[in-house]
């Protein structure tokens, strides 16, 4: 992460104005936020952004992986409450109209059926409440490799954990089902969720390894078209 970090701050420096994707959907997310805003932080992980926002609004969080749940870092005695629970996105645990906020990073990208996460995200929602979220798109070169390496599901778990310095547990399945612009726009509909905004993002950083490479990879991302940009953040309204 010190890596992509180093040479996002290069990537702004050479592009004013340009916010990596991360940034942008915490952003999207601090602007729905009041304090009794009811926040579902789905597929939360160990953390997120539930740990730079929590202080505003009411958070709950839930994944399937028990590990991430007890071992997220607001579960500690002096951090502020943060209830979690164990549940699939295609059945959650909570009544109907629960939320007036569902907000998901990386996730997407992982949904074996989709279209029941939406419908569930919905039914969670008041009326006017917001789903916001952050996925990769899988026009984007490192998507269609990752795709092609989920039939090697080894060799990927190897070449996400060295490449980003992760767990071999944290490399879950991906499925890419939820991950470009008529997908999303299709799922939604059958939702019954207006899009508010949404938003493709490039992001040089992922073959960026030294000075050299970063300058490759500059190139490479303004070669790419338009809709190929590595990142999707969206936001939809019930």
């Amino acid at each position: 992460m010190d890596r992509l970090e180093h040479f996002r701050r290069r990537y702004a420096t050479l592009h004013p104005g340009w916010e990596h994707a991360t940034a942008r959907y915490q952003r999207w997310i601090a602007n729905c936020l009041t304090p009794t805003t009811r926040v579902l932080d789905l597929g939360c992980g160990r953390g997120g952004v539930v740990e730079r926002l929590h202080t505003a609004g009411r958070w709950t969080g839930c994944d399937p992986d028990w590990a991430s749940l007890a071992e997220h870092r607001l579960s500690s005695p002096h951090a502020s409450p943060f209830p979690r629970s164990q549940a699939s996105a295609e059945r959650l645990p909570f009544t109907d109209k629960s939320f007036d906020l569902v907000v998901s990073s990386w996730v997407l990208e992982h949904l074996p059926h989709p279209e029941r996460t939406f419908h569930e995200v919905a039914r969670v929602l008041r009326p006017g409440g917001r789903f916001i979220f952050l996925t990769p798109n899988t026009r984007h070169p490192i998507p269609r490799l990752s795709r092609w390496l989920a039939r090697l599901e080894t060799l990927q778990t190897t070449i996400v954990a060295q490449a980003y310095r992760r767990a071999a547990g944290d490399a879950f399945p991906v499925h890419y089902r939820a991950n470009t612009l008529n997908e999303l726009a299709h799922l939604a509909t059958r939702a019954h969720l207006q899009l508010v905004q949404l938003e493709l993002v490039d992001d040089p950083s992922y073959f960026a390894w030294d000075d050299a490479s970063f300058a490759l990879s500059v190139i490479f991302e303004k070669m790419l078209p338009a809709m190929w940009k590595v990142h999707i953040v969206g936001e939809y309204v019930k």
